[in-house]
């Protein structure tokens, strides 16, 4: 594990805990700086997503002449509109990668694309309490199931964890970008969980129309969904009650996680033409609140 500071001496002292209800699992992962870590097979960015463009540069140690590198931050990643068809196809969003300095770091070639579903808190450095987990999604860009894409996906099952294969690993990330670019800076801006939000009509309605715009750029870019705003947003009901990622880092006074979110896709709607009012004024609100 990449690790610095106070988690980084939690990691060499006790090792790293994470618990799920009455149950803890205790590891001792080889931790330090990536110059200590040397080369690997599989490089997983999990932090987040904002802190990928300044950290991008220092990962190089990591990456060896065969290492894949799989992307499983929040929002759009560097690498979505690679070979990708259509208006925005082989451009880069300024949200998420400004400097172009992930897509310099990372091989293109050796990407792997990878959505979580889980809901999770830090309660202290190298103590980890999982709330809730669905599955673990990972794919090709190209959406080939490959040897390397097997490998990695058999090698977590086989430590338990629910991961699958995606042949659709785009209409993955955007589906569950739909979910979060609304409910997440709502959360932060509400102060609010899941449930109550989803409970308040007009709030609910809100989710919706900012759904709705993100839908009509997704028709531009033939990515449409095979779901409603409504059946989507049953999908976060379905991890129950949680506040979200950027609820936990407004209080904790951390950046929030925005631009690569909902930043990105009001970049995509300038870019595409389409009308984004709602979504241009919560990323609006968002921002100061951030600041």
């Amino acid at each position: 594990m990449l690790a610095r500071g106070a988690t980084l001496a939690a990691l060499r002292a006790d090792g790293l805990h994470v618990s799920r209800g009455t149950l803890t699992r205790r590891s001792r992962p080889r931790a330090g700086a990536a110059a200590e870590l040397g080369f690997h097979d599989y490089v997983f960015l999990t932090v987040k997503a904002h802190a990928l463009p300044q950290l991008a540069p220092s990962l190089q140690p990591l990456i060896g002449p065969s290492t894949v590198v799989v992307s499983a931050t929040n929002g759009l990643p560097w690498w979505f509109f690679h070979d990708f068809g259509g208006a925005l196809a082989n451009q880069s969003l300024a949200a998420v990668d400004p400097g172009q300095t992930q897509e310099r770091a990372f091989p293109r070639q050796r990407i792997l694309g990878a959505v979580v579903h889980a809901s999770a808190l830090r309660l202290a450095p190298a103590r980890v309490r999982l709330v809730a987990a669905d599955r673990l999604l990972l794919g090709e860009p190209s959406g080939e199931l490959t040897p390397r894409l097997e490998l990695i996906v058999s090698a977590l099952r086989a430590g338990g964890i629910d991961a699958e294969a995606s042949r659709g690993i785009r209409h993955d990330v955007w589906a569950k970008l739909w979910g979060n670019m609304n409910m997440n800076p709502l959360s932060a801006l509400t102060r609010s969980g899941t449930a109550r939000m989803l409970a308040d009509t007009d709030v609910r309605a809100l989710c919706i129309a900012m759904m709705e715009e993100m839908q009509m750029c997704a028709q531009r870019l033939d990515l449409q969904m095979s779901m409603t705003p409504a059946e989507r947003i049953a999908v976060t009901q379905r991890l129950g009650d949680f506040r979200t990622s950027m609820l936990a880092d407004y209080e904790a006074g951390r950046a929030l996680e925005l631009a690569p979110q909902l930043g990105a896709i009001v970049e995509i709607a300038q870019r595409l033409e389409v009308p984004a009012p709602f979504s241009r004024a919560v990323f609006g609100l968002s921002r100061l609140l951030s600041a």
